[in-house]
């Protein structure tokens, strides 16, 4: 099967793009969970959120995307067809700021805040732990991905053991276009010193540091890693491990979350904390000016 991460389309069970190890037997083994962090740069652990209350979450969030006259009106609602005609995202009036605010709602905190993933992360960091205010809820429509990042560079103003969950909100196949992480990529060294070491808000760059991940697998090393998910399970990485997402090939909307969690005694980006964090006084809203490319030919990457 061919799949399309950015403008690169690869062979899944190839030499760059293959299936992600479970670590769901060492899920109480919190020194063979780092040491699966240190080899892989990330820990794929099946059904550890309650599948139900994922559930919930998706259908509150088709929903508000049926009302915003998102959906296909003759399909089943958690079917999540996008209404024909539709373009990107974007163009459903109201998506936008359904996104940015959808992470308040009861549902998506169940998911977000279980005392299933809080306490794996306690296990996992050895004490209190707590997890950003703000969640990132996408959706997804047709023929639309991510490009490849580190999430150092969004959120660096504090603690760097901290800690991302990607969460599908439903089933979601790799025709749907789910997480895809490049393992290896935490050893990124020239990369780490200098595109990990920006901030997006501050020097004004862009962030997506590739739309090719082949180009960036074949210069530094690595091996992109990708599955199918099922409502409940997660993927759980460090802010130096570069990922994206694959291109949704289905007319259906793929839905999906990212958290965030830390030890509650590390510091902590203030910037994704707080009831609204696009507040109009909020650094985040700035614009960038300074394309990727230019910033990569300084850094020499």
């Amino acid at each position: 099967m061919k799949v399309q991460i950015g403008t690169a389309e690869m062979e899944m069970g190839g030499p760059l793009l293959t299936e992600m190890r479970e670590s769901n037997e060492v899920l109480d083994r919190p020194d063979e969970l780092h040491k699966r962090m240190d080899e892989d740069g990330y820990l794929l652990l099946r059904s550890l959120q309650n599948r139900e209350k994922v559930l919930g979450a998706q259908r509150a969030i088709l929903e508000r995307i049926q009302l915003a006259g998102g959906l296909d009106p003759d399909a089943p609602i958690m079917d999540g067809r996008i209404r024909a005609g539709l373009g990107p995202d974007e163009g459903v009036p109201g998506m936008l700021e359904l996104a940015a605010t959808a992470g308040r709602g009861s549902e998506i905190k169940q998911v977000a805040e279980s005392r299933e993933i809080l306490g794996f992360f306690e296990v996992l960091l050895g004490g209190e732990v707590q997890t950003f205010d703000y969640k990132w809820l996408r959706i997804v429509s047709t023929g639309r991905s991510t490009g490849v990042h580190y999430d150092i560079v969004y959120m660096g103003k504090g603690t760097k053991r901290l800690y991302s969950v990607w969460c599908p909100l439903g089933d979601v196949s790799i025709e749907l276009g789910g997480l895809a992480v490049c393992s290896g990529s935490q050893r990124w060294s020239k990369v780490k010193d200098t595109y990990g070491n920006m901030d997006v808000y501050r020097d004004g760059v862009d962030g997506t540091l590739s739309t090719d991940p082949i180009e960036l697998a074949e210069k530094y090393g690595g091996q992109w890693r990708t599955t199918s998910y099922q409502a409940g399970d997660v993927v759980v990485f460090g802010m130096f491990t570069a990922h994206a997402s694959l291109s949704n090939r289905t007319d259906t909307y793929r839905l999906s979350m990212d958290t965030r969690y830390q030890l509650a005694s590390e510091p902590t980006d203030e910037r994704w904390m707080g009831e609204n964090p696009f507040a109009e006084e909020s650094e985040i809203l700035k614009k960038t000016t300074v394309s990727m490319e230019s910033a990569r030919r300084r850094w020499g990457i």
